[in-house]
């Protein structure tokens, strides 16, 4: 890094996003956020300045871009193609006009190779192309289900108080679940590591389980038994709505959807390997995550100690 570096995080008042401002805050980075809404920025990217705007107004998006030499990009969970489309436009020619030295895109979603008649993949694939076609130096994350998901509202009463991990994926699919903190110093590296330009790498946790093996490492940083439940898709989307409300919802359950048509599919598996050797990280055991996680939280209110 020079004095002259400064980052933009696209996406920091949303949890991934957070996580990278947060991330490069603590690695000492001058960091700025752009984000939708207005007001402050959320306490969970430790107080990093942040612009607020909407990446289809072409001049706001040239504003954030201003001075800066890095960007880490996460889009919103919205799933309309040609509003993608004009994200990822605007973003490109920001950036360009601002001689971006390194832009790091999150797909948020492992992507498939063909069309699915699924937005949440499909859009992303179409942003990343767009990006990665721009001669720009793009280095394009493809992560796969975030641990973080499981700790939330729609998941962490049920898992605390009843010892069920209800997740939509079929039993016996493989994943490697990724945390929102190892993402962060995934994007870190991508950001700066040199070599890097032009590449896509398939990030993920160091081990890829199935719903029972899942359950079993969540039984071990629990202390206590707990059993995985395949959830139905409809169940999902219903309580991801009252948090997110019904399109976003809607959205994102078509990932879980096509994975119940594509349920043999190894595209949300990581090799570790490929990840330590080529960002330099080593990610976080399920197990260990599990176990650093305040799930007595859930309990608060239900009358449940």
């Amino acid at each position: 890094m020079t004095e002259k570096d400064a980052h933009l995080v696209i996406g920091s008042n949303g949890f991934q996003g957070g996580a990278v401002a947060r991330a490069l805050r603590a690695g000492g980075h001058e960091v700025r956020g752009f984000t939708r809404g207005s007001g402050a920025p959320n306490r969970g990217t430790g107080g990093v300045p942040t612009a607020h705007g909407d990446l289809a107004d072409r001049n706001a998006v040239r504003e954030a871009f201003e001075g800066v030499t890095h960007a880490s990009v996460v889009l919103p969970l919205v799933f309309d193609v040609a509003t993608i489309e004009t994200y990822a436009n605007n973003i490109v020619t920001a950036a360009r006009e601002a001689n971006v030295r390194r832009l790091v895109y999150n797909t948020n979603t492992p992507v498939p190779d063909t069309d699915t008649s699924y937005a949440a993949y499909d859009t992303r694939r179409i942003a990343e192309a767009i990006l990665r076609d721009s001669g720009l130096p793009v280095v394009t994350l493809r992560p796969p289900v975030y641990l973080d998901n499981i700790f939330s509202p729609w998941n962490g009463p049920e898992l605390a108080g009843d010892g069920v991990l209800s997740y939509p994926l079929p039993a016996d699919l493989r994943v490697s679940w990724l945390s929102h903190d190892d993402l962060a110093a995934a994007t870190v590296a991508a950001l700066h590591r040199e070599g890097l330009e032009n590449t896509t790498l398939r990030i993920g946790g160091p081990e890829a389980v199935t719903g029972a093996e899942l359950a079993a490492e969540f039984s071990r940083g629990t202390g206590r038994r707990i059993v995985f439940r395949p959830q139905e898709v409809g169940e999902f989307e219903s309580r991801l709505g009252r948090v997110m409300g019904p399109e976003a919802a809607s959205g994102v359950g078509g990932i879980y959807r096509w994975l119940a048509e594509e349920s043999d599919s190894e595209l949300f598996v990581a090799d570790h390997d490929t990840v330590r050797r080529e960002l330099g990280i080593t990610t976080t055991p399920i197990a260990r995550w599990v176990a650093a996680q305040p799930w007595h939280i859930w309990l608060q209110g239900t009358g449940t100690t």
